[in-house]
């Protein structure tokens, strides 16, 4: 089965509380947009690896790129 983006969106929700997420993709290549309070207080390499936890083994099987942005709701909003 392909990746799509709503499979990326859908793994990422179920694993992650997010207040937004975008995800946009061509099939190989993804970008995203995760809004989560999970992620205050966190650096951005802290955050993308809480993405890639939720995402496990499906990163190196089934995504080719991921590029994220992750924002905390407080972030995403200002």
């Amino acid at each position: 089965m392909a990746t799509t983006p709503e499979l990326i969106h859908s793994y990422i929700k179920a694993g992650l509380d997010c207040t937004h997420l975008e995800v946009e993709g061509d099939g190989q290549h993804f970008n995203a947009v995760i809004v989560s309070a999970a992620f205050a207080g966190k650096r951005p390499i802290q955050r993308h690896q809480m993405v890639y936890a939720v995402l496990g083994d499906r990163m190196r099987e089934e995504i080719h790129a991921l590029s994220m942005k992750t924002l905390t709701p407080e972030e995403y909003q200002g």
